[in-house]
């Protein structure tokens, strides 16, 4: 069984920063991609950033600059370093996975995590 486990969300100012962190457990395969969507109160979940196990990204235009996702596919395991933030900011942060589905490795399996609160208030 599969499982996310997040850490590091909190409330923070306007400019300060913020580091989330998820660990995917429970597979013996490395995974494909992790990522980082998130959910503001009355808007629908969108994607923030995402990274690839070879190391390519792609992030939110409203984040490009502040945010930078890494992995260490080696530890199932992503980070997402959140500078210079905004009230905007402010959302439930998810943490996602895509894992080979089996030894094949050319289907995938897709998990969330249980998502962390980020508020950024003055």
């Amino acid at each position: 069984q599969v499982q996310l486990a997040e850490s590091g969300g909190g409330l923070v100012q306007p400019g300060e920063s913020l580091a989330l962190f998820c660990t995917a457990s429970g597979s013996r395969f490395r995974v494909n991609s992790m990522a980082w969507y998130r959910q503001a109160p009355g808007k629908e979940r969108q994607l923030v950033a995402v990274i690839v196990s070879g190391g390519t990204t792609h992030y939110a235009e409203s984040v490009k600059g502040r945010f930078t996702i890494s992995i260490d596919d080696a530890q199932n395991a992503v980070a997402l370093q959140m500078n210079r933030l905004k009230p905007e900011d402010t959302a439930v942060y998810y943490c996602n996975a895509r894992i080979p589905a089996d030894s094949r490795q050319e289907t995938f399996d897709e998990y969330w995590g249980q998502g962390m609160q980020v508020i950024v208030s003055s």
